[in-house]
């Protein structure tokens, strides 16, 4: 009787063990399946700011034709056949967690349609918008997850106790780790990003799909920070006042930055031409595109793209020329934003940051490290974009590999944050995920 106990026991602690064995196995496919798709969009990413920077190089001029034609292209592709990619993809997955379970819960997240952020980026990079993938990444992470859960739920193999938000929540902050090449940011992200008003059970899967996401890619393509190593200083003498002094600038531009993406074109113009904005989005992408074209001259390309070589110079002490370069970026994303195209503003953010920090440390003289002002001022600025401040700190910590600072570079993240939200009350991506979700319930009745 006790032989035969032992054996049932037994069989139902294999089972229970190859139950847990299977969940893993597939939470660990999925995470890799959210890296290869990240990695795939970084390879085509490069390569569209790469053949960027040599078309621009060699014939200066065509940007006044190619940009304005190229963001007019894309302005009236996006809303007409993916209506749901336009933008940075983060606003799309926040408000894909706070709808209600049911139909259109997951129509921001749809796999195929979803894809198609990252031919779109890749040709807003070529053409020369102001544009990142990180954001992108979130949305993509978030689909791919969402798609590959749902199947394993179809065919009864996994994730029986996750849920589409848990689903999408690991796939998302997935995304970003492996977006950004930091396991450890991309929790963070999920944790005060995604998680902020919205009700999420933070089970131990879900922040182990982050993390596997992040950690895969790291075994396929190698630990190496998004941008070069800090060498700068790490402590200096009254350290605290140039942090705040970064925070407080970089908390007021950050706020401006994210009011004028909330706004829209219609938002800043006067109010008799509101009405024509509104009923002729391909013309104000034409020109929004003469404006882009008009900066990247100023700044000698500078604020095509990324803007990944304004951050790799100001990282390595050399002052940014021209000095405005920090601010022309700035502008230059919110008019690629204000296109309706596809693309994020999470890297342009930071080269915004960067130029800041270049540009103080130009009128400071000596009297402190260039290139500590500008790691305070890539945190500060990205924390009063997004309101975000540890995934801020975090991010550019990880970025660079500039653990000493991350105690300072988290104080100007909540300085600057405070500041931003003077200016503008509600954090950007939720304030965007707001308009999503209300142009999904509209659609549902």
């Amino acid at each position: 009787m006790n032989i035969r106990y032992l054996l049932h026991k037994k069989l139902r602690q294999t089972h229970r063990i190859s139950r847990k064995t299977i969940e893993f196995s597939c939470l660990l496919i999925g995470a890799s399946l959210v890296a290869l798709f990240s990695l795939g969009f970084a390879k085509l990413a490069e390569l569209g700011l790469e053949w960027n920077a040599l078309w621009t190089a060699k014939y200066p001029l065509a940007v006044w034709l190619v940009l304005p034609l190229g963001m007019a292209l894309l302005a009236w592709f996006t809303p007409r056949y993916t209506p749901y990619v336009g933008g940075s993809g983060i606003p799309q997955v926040i408000a894909a967690l706070s709808l209600p379970h049911g139909a259109r819960k997951s129509y921001l997240v749809q796999f195929v349609q979803t894809l198609w952020k990252i031919p779109l980026t890749f040709l807003a990079m070529l053409f020369g918008a102001s544009v990142g993938r990180e954001g992108p990444s979130v949305q993509v992470g978030a689909a791919v997850m969402l798609a590959w859960g749902n199947w394993c739920h179809h065919h009864n193999i996994a994730f029986r106790g996750l849920n589409a938000n848990e689903l999408m929540a690991a796939g998302a902050g997935g995304g970003l780790a492996a977006a950004f090449n930091a396991p450890l940011a991309g929790v963070i992200f999920a944790l005060e990003e995604l998680g902020r008003g919205v009700i999420l059970r933070w089970e131990r899967r879900v922040l182990l799909g982050v993390l596997a996401a992040g950690f895969i890619l790291v075994a396929i393509d190698g630990n190496n920070p998004y941008f070069p190593l800090y060498k700068g200083a790490t402590n200096t003498k009254d350290i605290l006042l140039w942090v705040l002094m970064c925070g407080v600038i970089c908390g007021i531009l950050g706020g401006i930055f994210a009011r004028l993406l909330a706004k829209g074109v219609a938002g800043v113009v006067p109010a008799m031409i509101r009405g024509w904005v509104r009923h002729h989005p391909v013309t104000m992408a034409l020109i929004l595109g003469l404006i882009l074209a008009g900066l990247g001259t100023y700044t000698n390309g500078q604020t095509y793209g990324t803007g990944y070589e304004v951050v790799t110079q100001a990282l390595d002490g050399q002052l940014i020329q021209p000095e405005t370069t920090g601010i022309a970026k700035l502008f230059a994303t919110v008019a690629t934003y204000w296109t309706g195209i596809a693309g994020g503003i999470f890297t342009p953010a930071l080269t915004v940051g960067a130029g800041i920090g270049s540009q103080i440390s130009g009128f400071t003289g000596e009297l402190v490290d260039g290139r500590l002002l500008v790691l305070l001022c890539m945190a500060a600025f990205l924390a009063g974009a997004t309101q975000s401040p540890v995934t801020a700190a975090v991010v550019v910590m990880e970025m660079t590999g500039s653990q000493p600072v991350l105690i300072w570079l988290l104080i100007g993240g909540i300085v600057s944050t405070i500041v931003s939200r003077q200016i503008m009350p509600k954090p950007f991506y939720h304030f965007a995920a707001g308009r999503f979700r209300q142009r999904i319930q509209e659609e549902s009745h």
